[in-house]
């Protein structure tokens, strides 16, 4: 923009509120013909609004946003392909799915985080497709990093086709081992919901069958 320009942009935001926290200048306006929405970009999450970070750079307010049509998921396994934990039974703003594979399902949150370490080699974390994938993700909102992978650098981050799988309990009482895992059930294995990088299975920790998190020691 020339400086005339952006004075402009300055003086007009000035004068809107943000339809998701009502304070004024709020520069983002929804791309939708006829909406007047505006929003904060950082108020964007909250308000379930989506902004595509690539040609364009089109932002949609929560009733105009872009929309995933996936099939019914085949396995009806209601957990998050990257931290494990539950996510929604529908597609939503917070819960994300695979177009290629049409099974993986994922927080939006987590998704976002993955496509960050990724970098350019960023894919599904189930069916490993990229392109598809990738656009698929760019027009849902999610920003892309073209940088590599952080675990290039950092021998500690995991890529996602290569999650931890052994169970790390004190004590493992699976018969088959501390790396024989199951989808379902009491060998169903656990990772660290703050840092995935241990395990453990279902009946090797203290959780039984309860859906709630597991943490490891370290976190």
């Amino acid at each position: 923009f020339l400086v005339g320009d952006t004075r402009r942009i300055i003086r007009e935001a000035a004068q809107k509120s943000c339809f998701i926290c009502c304070k004024m200048g709020a520069t983002i306006t929804c791309c939708q013909t006829g909406c007047d929405r505006t929003f904060h970009l950082p108020c964007a999450p909250d308000g379930q609004c989506v902004t595509q970070y690539f040609g364009a750079y089109r932002s949609f307010c929560w009733e105009h946003r872009p929309e995933q049509a996936l099939r019914p998921r085949p396995s009806h396994d209601n957990t998050c392909s990257i931290c494990l934990d539950t996510v929604g039974d529908n597609i939503s703003y917070k819960t994300m799915g695979c177009p290629a594979c049409q099974d993986a399902r994922f927080h939006r949150h987590c998704i976002q985080r993955l496509a960050l370490h990724a970098g350019i080699d960023f894919r599904c974390p189930c069916c490993l497709n990229q392109e598809p994938f990738m656009m698929e993700m760019l027009t849902m909102g999610i920003r892309l990093s073209k940088r590599p992978p952080s675990w290039q650098s950092d021998p500690e981050a995991a890529p996602s086709d290569q999650r931890h799988g052994r169970c790390d309990a004190a004590t493992c009482l699976c018969p088959g081992g501390r790396e024989h895992t199951e989808a379902h059930g009491p060998w169903q294995l656990r990772l660290c919901s703050s840092c995935a990088a241990e395990g453990i299975h279902q009946l090797c920790s203290s959780l039984g069958n309860s859906t709630c998190s597991w943490e490891c020691s370290t976190c």
